[in-house]
């Protein structure tokens, strides 16, 4: 069962998948691992992520592992239709491809839940929300979660007691959030940036909203292209951090005139508003990282704007009526999968073995979670952080038996 844009695409989406696994040895090691033990084996788990050909990499992994997998796209304009139809050609159950409307990704999803799955493995928790919206929890043994916001939705959830099954918060793990968030899509970010508009970064003025690890990646990133980098931030631990990092903090309201280029990387509702750009200069670019188009009021911009154009693939000018023109990309979507590629692949090797892993933990251990929001063991984030390592051919230091008892004690001091 598919339902992908073009399945004689297929041949271009196997060479990709190739690209991709030559990039992600860990992964790779991780594989060749499961398929020997099929510690999944039987299992079905409904899937709701980004469908890139690391994507495809992880699809191929849990596969290899036993899994019975159906997944769908985590976003409408993330799926790269290539790879859809290679893993379609290869027996898994896919249902996705790039521009769907709001219906198609919503039935979409749907698909993905009609195999009955025993394990969730979300990217934003749709599917996490969708089958406690409807209470069709009575199969699931758990599932696991793969970014910031999707975490948030299912912490509210414990904290109101109504998750039904326990989940692993993959973006909790040092060998996610401190590479995958901070430099992928630190790199992915301004990518999408570049694609969509093809403009030069040096000199500009980017506006980064938040300060998280996201944000941190993306200011980052900017200031190594020579842009100077304005952060505004809520978190006042957050906003000193970055006055520390040498950026210049100020609240929205006064770095909306300033800015050329702006970035959300909140997760967060109506970061920037119909007031913020009626202030903006002619000419801004206006653009969000976060998971849900909600950080930008992209419905407010189309209401008041006195004429819209498509100008590029990935880029929608709009004209206020004092005239001056502000240029959305990716719809206000994410703006690294919706106009470039997502994250690098040699990223997504980390984040992806965390997925893998985390699913056989939680199948291993299904008798003993309680309907909880759990960060990844320690001792699997500290085994993919050596995985990675060792393919890279860097070897580190180990604690000698003396060091580790001196770190035990408490008698020894000046």
């Amino acid at each position: 069962m598919y339902k992908v844009k073009d399945i004689k695409l297929a041949p271009q989406g196997k060479l990709q998948l190739g690209w991709a696994e030559m990039h992600m040895p860990a992964l790779i090691a991780v594989r060749a691992e499961l398929e020997r033990s099929k510690p999944l084996k039987g299992v079905r788990i409904a899937a709701c992520l980004h469908i890139t050909k690391e994507t495809g990499v992880l699809m191929r992994t849990l596969k290899a592992a036993g899994a019975i997998v159906s997944i769908a796209a985590a976003n409408p304009l993330s799926t790269q239709d290539d790879v859809a139809a290679a893993l379609a050609s290869e027996g898994i159950s896919i249902f996705a491809w790039k521009d769907e409307t709001q219906k198609e990704y919503d039935d979409c999803i749907e698909r993905a839940l009609a195999n009955n799955p025993q394990m969730i493995m979300d990217d934003g928790s749709d599917l996490h929300a969708t089958l406690h919206k409807r209470g069709s929890t009575k199969l699931i043994i758990g599932g696991t979660e793969e970014t910031t916001t999707g975490v948030i939705r299912l912490k509210a959830m414990e904290n109101q007691k109504v998750l039904m099954y326990p989940v692993v918060a993959v973006n909790n793990a040092h060998t996610k959030y401190l590479f995958d968030n901070r430099y992928g899509t630190g790199q992915s970010t301004v990518d999408g940036i570049i694609r969509a508009t093809n403009i030069f970064i040096s000199g500009k003025v980017a506006v980064v909203a938040g300060y998280g690890w996201v944000g941190r990646g993306v200011a980052m990133r900017l200031h190594g292209m020579g842009a100077r980098v304005i952060v505004t931030e809520v978190d006042p631990f957050r906003a000193l951090e970055a006055v520390h990092d040498g950026f210049e903090v100020m609240k929205m309201e006064k770095a909306a005139k300033a800015g050329d280029i702006f970035v959300t990387a909140t997760g967060d509702i109506n970061v920037i508003t119909t007031a913020h750009m009626k202030s903006m200069k002619d000419g801004a670019v206006v653009s969000n990282t976060g998971h849900f188009d909600v950080e930008i009021d992209a419905k407010g911009l189309r209401k008041m704007a006195r004429q819209q154009k498509r100008i590029r693939q990935h880029m929608q000018e709009y004209t206020l009526p004092n005239g001056r023109r502000i240029y959305l990309l990716a719809e206000g979507r994410l703006v690294n999968l919706g106009a470039a590629e997502g994250h690098p692949s040699e990223v997504m090797d980390l984040s992806f073995c965390n997925q893998v892993l985390s699913a056989v933990y939680v199948y291993q251990n299904r008798k003993s979670l309680q309907n909880k929001v759990y960060s990844i063991p320690l001792e699997i984030d500290q085994r993919i952080a050596r995985m990675k390592l060792k393919s890279m051919k860097i070897d580190i230091d180990r604690l000698t038996k003396q060091q580790q008892e001196y770190l035990n004690q408490w008698a020894h001091g000046t």
